[in-house]
């Protein structure tokens, strides 16, 4: 099969990159022809079709001109370049499917009429909750929110969602209302959802009940056998609001100052957070910025826990089930398609978003029992292993795509 990767970013920047680099070595590895497309960027990994690529164009920060804002909320809406980039790249490759994931922005639906043209078939995995909610995050000023869900997405404008600014919120409203109004998405045959939390909220959404597919990601044991540091905990991931990382933070101080916090990450709350360790946890906070993925699960196997504080409603995040494949029980909050995961007590604990005293307290309970934690975490690696194994996960998609086509 002939398979072509569609994302803004081509390098392994987040969940939604790791997890498309990770399934296309999957597939190369059964047999399968891969390429992708996407936007040019320095960090790209190198890409055969990579001259047909849209220019590079970032979103955060917004540009202070004027007319540069104007020239992105255009790209955002339909990008000229995107559409007859990929059309080339299909001309070239001759896909049977195309597999799309993040191209709002930087890419838009744009992409996708040149593949309905051609009858090629698309798939689309949904990693974030764009198409129901114009911020993705369905958040309102750090609050839980889905005011938006169900088509009323003037009220992301309203609420001004997105950066508490009319202007940028209204935008990001006009975009998922326009390519709504004009079924931009409609070449989609399949939408992927790896959460049965994403299912729901896409069905109350109404984006195309009938072709909603769950599919959970997958993750290959890890074959690290480290023995864990019985004070030391780890979070890996972006450094940003929505992951609650200051609420970590606080729990280690609370905890009491044996506890230590290893941080893997980047991300514009990255200052803050330094500033919050050094002022209520000195000494207790290390930052390791971004990691690669051995570095990564290196970390993993040398804590006791790793710890998922977000504050927002999570998809599938990948973090969970790595740190489970590494036989790390992971303490997470619940929300979200989080507890889909972990089964509390057994293979990890669940606890309520921003309440840092009860973080804390689930941190010095596995302090004072590590035999429990270490057995917590044969419980995670075994679940995973029979229930997110790559086979499985491969052999879900292979029947999405001809189902597809």
């Amino acid at each position: 099969m002939r398979v072509l990767h569609v994302n803004k970013f081509l390098y392994r920047r987040g969940g939604a990159e790791s997890y498309m680099l990770d399934v296309a070595r999957l597939q190369q590895q059964a047999g399968d022809v891969v390429e992708f497309f996407g936007m040019d960027h320095p960090d790209n990994d190198l890409c055969r079709f990579a001259r047909h690529f849209p220019s590079y164009v970032e979103f955060e920060p917004a540009p202070t001109s004027l007319s540069r804002r104007a020239a992105l909320a255009g790209r955002m809406m339909w990008s000229r370049a995107a559409q007859q980039g990929i059309a080339r790249v299909v001309d070239e490759f001759q896909p049977d499917v195309v597999h799309c994931h993040n191209i709002y922005h930087q890419l838009s639906p744009s992409v996708l009429r040149p593949l309905a043209k051609r009858g090629v078939p698309v798939v689309l995995t949904l990693h974030d909750y764009k198409l129901a909610c114009p911020t993705y995050q369905m958040l309102d000023h750090g609050r839980v929110c889905d005011a938006c869900v169900g088509g009323r997405f003037h009220r992301a404008a309203l609420q001004r969602c997105k950066d508490d600014s009319l202007a940028a919120s209204a935008v990001a409203a006009f975009e998922v209302w326009t390519h709504s109004v004009l079924k931009a998405y409609s070449p989609v045959k399949a939408f992927i959802c790896p959460s049965h939390f994403m299912l729901d909220v896409m069905n109350r959404a109404g984006v195309y009940p009938e072709r909603l597919r769950w599919i959970p990601h997958f993750v290959t044991p890890s074959d690290e056998h480290t023995a864990p540091k019985r004070n030391t905990f780890a979070f890996l991931g972006r450094l940003s609001y929505e992951k609650g990382v200051d609420t970590l933070i606080q729990a280690v101080a609370l905890a009491g100052k044996d506890v230590s916090l290893e941080i893997a990450g980047a991300g514009p709350a990255e200052g803050d957070l330094e500033a919050l360790a050094r002022d209520i946890a000195p000494g207790q906070v290390t930052f390791h910025g971004r990691l690669d993925r051995a570095s990564a699960a290196a970390l993993m196997t040398e804590v006791m826990a790793v710890v998922v504080p977000s504050r927002w409603n999570e998809n599938q995040p990948m973090v969970v089930l790595e740190a489970m494949s590494c036989g790390r029980p992971v303490i997470a909050s619940r929300i979200g398609g989080i507890p889909e995961l972990i089964e509390d007590g057994k293979d990890g604990h669940l606890i309520p978003p921003d309440d840092p005293r009860c973080l804390a307290g689930v941190l010095k309970d596995l302090l004072a029992d590590p035999d429990r934690a270490e057995g917590m975490g044969s419980a995670a690696r075994a679940k995973v292993t029979d229930a997110f194994s790559p086979g499985k996960h491969l052999d879900q998609l292979v029947q999405t795509y001809h189902d597809a086509a």
